[in-house]
């Protein structure tokens, strides 16, 4: 389980240029590179964002993440739409009528996610079976074989998610953020506690910078692309770990020449308040 974790302190950093990392494709798009490339929009990458960070939060394996991914790939293509066939609804078209929570509850990607992982854990054996069988199981659904061709691309949405691969997630973010100051860090502050199950997270002082600790690498990059996945909707506007930052000017992860940030922190910086 990811360690408990208080958001500290403000930083501001002046970057210098380096090495050039990744290539953003388009305006408000994100580009995912761990052994293998996906490309999707900003709403896309911060729903896959979320399915992972909940399967960490329930203590379930990589796989579980791969299946999930799966799933909301082919029910909703990682969009938490309002329509489906008959009731579904959601990131997973999960329906009301068949117990799976109120449309609300449903469309509620954390509840839906949580949901998914609950019952994909009470499949017997579902460890040992390819994808789509481990997801038809819980979906039940009238094209059995159709999550299979989702398989390699949540695997490398997983890579990257879990922080198994450096500087992977690459978002371009439009020039008008959603959220700008104190609402934007704010709401951050919420939805990485809520994601991720941590606790005692509070918003810095200064709303329009802020650290978030790390206990090692691995769990570094996972806050760190998370960070970046969900910068569209939550106004980031700079991510740094390690060595490697991303900005939402240039949409990349780029080298920072200079001293280098301490290992053990993910930094980060939303757009002030206009």
């Amino acid at each position: 389980m990811v360690a408990v974790v208080a958001l500290l302190g403000v930083y501001f950093v002046t970057k210098q240029f380096g090495q050039h990392l990744r290539l953003p494709t388009a305006s408000r798009t994100c580009t995912v590179q761990a052994d293998g490339q996906v490309v999707l929009s900003a709403e896309q990458m911060a729903n896959a964002a979320t399915i992972a960070a909940i399967g960490v939060q329930r203590r379930m394996p990589e796989r579980a993440v791969v299946v999930a991914l799966a799933t909301a790939y082919q029910e909703s293509h990682l969009r938490n739409i309002a329509h489906g066939d008959r009731d579904s609804l959601g990131l997973f078209q999960q329906r009301p009528s068949q117990g799976w929570g109120t449309p609300e509850q449903i469309q509620d990607p954390r509840y839906a996610a949580k949901k998914f992982y609950a019952a994909l854990k009470k499949v017997r054996g579902w460890e040992e079976m390819r994808v789509t069988e481990a997801a038809q199981r819980v979906q039940r659904s009238a094209y059995p074989e159709a999550y299979q061709k989702w398989a390699d691309e949540s695997e490398v949405l997983t890579r990257a998610l879990l922080g198994d691969a450096t500087g992977a997630v690459a978002c371009t973010v439009g020039p008008q953020p959603t959220m700008r100051g104190p609402a934007a860090a704010a709401a951050l502050v919420e939805s990485l506690t809520q994601d991720w199950g941590l606790s005692g997270l509070t918003p810095p002082t200064d709303l329009t910078g802020f650290a978030v600790p790390a206990p090692d690498s691995r769990n570094g990059w996972r806050y760190a692309h998370w960070l970046v996945s969900h910068a569209d909707d939550h106004g980031v506007k700079r991510v740094r770990f390690g060595d490697l930052e991303w900005t939402a000017e240039h949409g990349t992860w780029d080298r920072v020449k200079g001293s280098r940030a301490a290992s053990t922190e993910v930094l980060t910086e939303v757009f002030a308040a206009t």
